[in-house]
């Protein structure tokens, strides 16, 4: 119990942390940030439950007013701006990232989490971004859309990088992926 505690609070960290790497403004109030990175690992080295659970801690600071989120934003505003669908589809995100890395244990783990964070980490995510922004920015969902195609490529390295990291972790300190301990 103590452990899962101390697991979920410092993957809340890492998610905080990642924030301080400068972030990249887009014209349409939705940055490009290395937070996606940490919601993908939450998934894939926490598991389900455990990750979604340290997204959803995250966005509690957040939410009371802690200037967590990248360019040291923080409070309830920001639940009313273009990002809402991404912050909101975070913890999903997580969740089903780490579904995927629990159940599918046929194939190697770089690729088990690579293809998890694609699936819950940009195909989940984007779900409820692009619905998000639709609102916020009063578009089309196809206009939404092709808003988040400038995501994609930073997206997928992200991914890419959370299923090397995933496999590292578990060779260097098995027991420390708890996605892999169900």
């Amino acid at each position: 119990m103590e452990r899962n505690v101390v697991m979920i609070a410092l993957f809340a960290a890492l998610i905080a942390v990642l924030g301080l790497i400068p972030k990249i403004q887009l014209g349409f109030g939705v940055p490009i940030t290395a937070q996606t990175l940490g919601v993908m690992l939450a998934g894939t080295v926490l598991g389900a439950r455990r990750g979604a659970l340290s997204v959803l801690l995250f966005l509690l600071l957040v939410a009371i007013g802690l200037p967590l989120l990248s360019g040291g934003r923080g409070g309830l505003g920001v639940f009313a701006s273009p990002s809402v669908g991404f912050l909101i589809g975070w913890p999903v995100a997580a969740y089903v990232t780490g579904w995927i890395v629990e159940h599918w244990r046929g194939a190697p783990l770089t690729l088990v989490a690579g293809v998890a964070s694609v699936i819950g980490g940009i195909v989940a995510l984007y779900g409820f971004g692009i619905v998000g922004m639709s609102i916020m920015l009063e578009k089309s969902l196809l206009e939404a859309t092709a808003l988040v195609t400038a995501f994609i490529p930073g997206d997928m390295l992200k991914a890419a990088i959370a299923g090397m990291l995933t496999a590292a972790l578990a060779k260097a300190r098995p027991a420390s992926v708890l996605s892999r301990a169900v």
